[in-house]
C-alpha cells in the first residue's frame, strides 16, 4: 500500500480509513496477531495531543486481541515510548502496532490525515533519539512546518485537531467492529503510561 491522504473536512474520509484498515486488518487477524493502535502524543500541546485525543476516544473499544494504548489520562510520549515498547514486545509474540500521531506538513496538507504503510518517527522535529514505531502508521497534519515547532504547537487550532482525531477514531472504531464484530474481551491487556512528547515533521 502506498500513502494514502484523506481530507478530514470530507465526510467520506472516515468511510475510507474504515475500509483501508478492514483490508489490512482482516490478514492480520487470520494470522492471530495482537492489535495494538498506538496513540502518541500529550495533552500539554494542542498541537500534539491528537494522538491523546484518538486514544480517548476509543478506551472504551474493548476487543479480543485488540489494544488501545495512549489516551488523554495516560498518554504515550517521549519519556515512556520506549518502555511502553519494551512492554508491549514482552507480552505480546509479534503484535502488529498501528500508531497514530500528529505531524506538521505544508499548508494545504493541514487538516488531512496520511496513511502509510511503514513506521513513525516521533520526535524527528526536535532531534528526539526515538524508536521508530508501528507496522502501519497514521498521521495527522495539525500545523505547517518550518522553524519553531514548539510555538507552532501551542499555536495550533483545537478545531483542527478535534477534526482528525474525529474522522480518525471513527475510521478505527468502525474498522474493528467491522473486522472483529462486536464481542468484548474479557481479559484485554492495559498499559498504564504517562507525561510527554514531541512530535515529528511530515515533509509532504
Amino acid at each position: 500500500m502506498s500513502k494514502i491522504i484523506l481530507d478530514s473536512l470530507d465526510v467520506s474520509s472516515s468511510f475510507k480509513l474504515r475500509d483501508l484498515l478492514c483490508s489490512k486488518l482482516s490478514k492480520i487477524i487470520k494470522e492471530k496477531r495482537h492489535i495494538i493502535f498506538l496513540c502518541i502524543g500529550t495533552d500539554r500541546s494542542t498541537g500534539d495531543s491528537l494522538g491523546p485525543l484518538v486514544g480517548h476516544k476509543l478506551k472504551f473499544l474493548h476487543r479480543e486481541g485488540i489494544s488501545i494504548l495512549g489516551t488523554l489520562e495516560n498518554p504515550v510520549h517521549a519519556k515512556n515510548l520506549q518502555s511502553t515498547l519494551d512492554e508491549i514486545h514482552s507480552t505480546y509474540n509479534n503484535p502488529y502496532i498501528i500508531a497514530i500521531d500528529a505531524c506538521l506538513g505544508s499548508l494545504p496538507n493541514v487538516g488531512k490525515v496520511l496513511i502509510d504503510n511503514k513506521p513513525l518517527f516521533p520526535g524527528s522535529a526536535v532531534n528526539k533519539d526515538l524508536p521508530a514505531v508501528g507496522d502501519l502508521s497514521i498521521s495527522g497534519v495539525v500545523n505547517i512546518s518550518g522553524n519553531m515547532e514548539f510555538m507552532v504547537l501551542q499555536n495550533t487550532r483545537l478545531y483542527v485537531v478535534m477534526q482528525l482525531a474525529e474522522t480518525i477514531s471513527q475510521g478505527i472504531y468502525h474498522s474493528v467492529l467491522k473486522s472483529v464484530g462486536g464481542k468484548k474481551s474479557s481479559n484485554d491487556f492495559y498499559l498504564d503510561s504517562s507525561i510527554c512528547s514531541p512530535l515529528k515533521v511530515n515533509s509532504h
